[in-house]
């Protein structure tokens, strides 16, 4: 038995499982943390994760952060006579009573209960599901609209602050790791010319214009869960990435991920658009479910978002480009350049379409 093994068992071995264990196995397609499926005779099922700690370096901020708005959320539910078991994520205390095992290697490993008869999709199969997934992070909001989000922890500085992300770039621009310079003229040209735009969001938070919110951060549609029956929304997961942030951002990233009509690395860009189909569907589920939680500015600046999002996603890939590719997993040498052109040409289009964006939202003001 090797020693990830030896851990994993450890792991298990803390939560009042007992003899009950029918069977563990890997579930789910998630990058980053190790999740196991496992299954009681009782039929009762559980999801048993190790916390990558190489990507996130304090994993009981973490934790604390997700103890603090997933009771916030159930809470409200119970008060609502809803099954807070299913609207939110229920995470299982060890036999000592802990929300999380740390091992004897010092990995950090937690348990959550399983939510039964429902499907995470990589993809909106339609705009109506596209906007059910709007309407779980539009809901996700409004539940922790009064959430003190000072008091969350900053579980990655800087995450969505774009004018460092452009300072990033321009970072990777003058020490030229990669030796590519000369490749990316016409993208550099891009990205300087919207410098400016680049604070927009951020300089109307320092100025307090905008609020500071509780924030997903990785708002993509495999992070809805939906019922098999029904098809609506059930729970937002992946919490891992909560913190203090703009309404925006969330907004903004579902919105770069899921209106568009080809995936992020399509290198023929006469089939990169911006779907405002999709992007309307999304803003009615959103705004439908968080609208009343939301601010006059913060509706307005909705659009800002979605380009923003886009634009700092296709600065970062350029970056990692001329920094060699040390971020974001590659398949061939210009993979982070195709996706940086992608982005940018989607950021094209919504300027284009930027009155249409606007009128999308402001129908709900």
């Amino acid at each position: 038995m090797n020693k990830k093994e030896v851990l994993f068992r450890e792991a298990a071995a803390a939560y009042p499982f007992g003899g009950k264990i029918a069977e563990i196995a890997p579930y789910g397609g998630g990058h980053i943390n190790d999740t196991f499926l496992v299954t009681c005779t009782d039929g009762e099922e559980y999801v048993l994760q190790h916390i990558n700690s190489y990507v996130f370096k304090h994993p009981d901020e973490i934790m604390e952060n997700i103890m603090g708005v997933t009771k916030f959320i159930a809470e409200k539910l119970t008060a609502e006579g809803r099954d807070a078991t299913r609207g939110t994520l229920t995470i299982c205390e060890t036999t000592d009573g802990k929300d999380f095992y740390v091992d004897s290697d010092g990995e950090f490993w937690r348990v959550a209960l399983n939510i039964l008869n429902t499907t995470a999709f990589d993809y909106a199969e339609s705009a109506e599901m596209f906007k059910t997934s709007g309407a779980a992070f539009g809901e996700f909001q409004s539940m922790l609209a009064d959430y003190p989000a000072d008091t969350l922890h900053e579980t990655i500085p800087h995450f969505h602050d774009t004018p460092d992300r452009f300072r990033q770039l321009e970072d990777a621009i003058r020490d030229n790791k990669s030796g590519r310079l000369e490749n990316v003229a016409a993208e550099i040209e891009f990205a300087r010319a919207r410098r400016a735009d680049c604070a927009i969001l951020m300089d109307l938070l320092n100025e307090g214009k905008l609020p500071l919110k509780v924030t997903h951060n990785d708002t993509k549609m495999s992070n809805v869960l939906i019922d098999n029956e029904t098809g609506d929304a059930v729970c937002v997961i992946d919490l891992d990435t909560v913190m203090p942030g703009l309404t925006a951002f969330d907004y903004g990233d579902s919105i770069r991920a899921g209106a568009t009509t080809a995936a992020e690395d399509e290198v023929d860009l006469s089939k990169v658009h911006f779907d405002l189909d999709l992007y309307k569907a999304y803003t009615e589920g959103f705004l439908g479910a968080a609208g009343k939680a939301l601010t006059e500015t913060e509706i307005r600046t909705l659009p800002v978002g979605a380009k923003l999002m886009t634009l700092e996603v296709g600065m970062r890939f350029l970056a990692d480009y001329l920094n060699g590719d040390v971020y974001f997993k590659t398949k061939y040498p210009q993979h982070n350049l195709d996706r940086a052109r992608n982005q940018f040409h989607l950021v094209k289009e919504m300027e284009e379409k930027w009155d249409d964006m606007m009128a999308v939202v402001e129908a709900y003001l």
